[in-house]
């Protein structure tokens, strides 16, 4: 409610920069200025403030395409209750999403694994899960990693997976799980690497991914 109550505040303020400038200059405000300010008072999207901003995908457009599944969530589905966190004001059972793909392209010599959640309000998203060096040879998550695989740090500082716990009364929030093959055997980075500084890693050595996307709200 309250950031509904700033956007609408914000396109006010807009609305009348606009018509104190046309009178004063004697010009008349364009529809696509206007459009703009009208945009802003009814679609959060177009809204300033943390959680709305565009955030550029990490996928080279030329990377493959494969299949990803689990059978504890479906792409377009919602997350079960214990996959949720156990943090953050959640009482889930923080369980790991069991995953596992096929078809991936001629060249993979790992994979990598990655949860994010594009809805979070911090302007720039937020990972909730990396693992990588997962050998070509495996096909699938769950439970323990194979040899040599390295569970990362998420966005909260800890190492492994960590649940879904959107903000209380929020927006469902969308959480891509995305598998990534890649061209080298290991990224080379140590378990404390940054979740960006992994991302930015990774970025330069994808080759194909599969993507499921599901939703979490509270």
């Amino acid at each position: 409610m309250k950031r509904a109550i700033r956007a609408a505040g914000t396109a006010a303020v807009t609305t009348t920069a606009l018509v104190s400038a046309a009178v004063t200059t004697g010009t008349t405000p364009t529809s696509a200025t206007a459009h703009s300010a009208a945009a802003a008072s009814t679609d959060p999207a177009h809204a300033p403030g943390f959680g709305y901003t565009e955030i550029r995908e990490g996928v080279p457009g030329s990377a493959a395409r494969f299949t990803v599944t689990s059978p504890d969530v479906t792409d377009g589905g919602v997350f079960p209750a214990d996959a949720f966190a156990d943090a953050f004001g959640c009482s889930g059972d923080n369980r790991e999403i069991r995953l596992s793909w096929n078809g991936a392209p001629k060249g993979t010599r790992s994979y990598a694994v990655t949860m994010f959640d594009k809805d979070a309000p911090t302007g720039a998203g937020f990972w909730h899960w990396l693992t990588w060096d997962i050998p070509a040879t495996h096909s699938s998550l769950d439970g323990a990693l194979p040899s040599g695989a390295i569970a990362g740090t998420h966005d909260a500082g800890g190492v492994g997976y960590l649940g879904p716990c959107p903000p209380s009364g929020d927006r469902a929030h969308h959480y891509q799980i995305t598998v990534y093959a890649l061209d080298v055997p290991s990224l080379r980075l140590p378990a404390s690497t940054t979740p960006t500084a992994t991302a930015f890693t990774m970025s330069g050595h994808i080759i194909g991914f599969a993507r499921l996307t599901a939703t979490a709200r509270r």
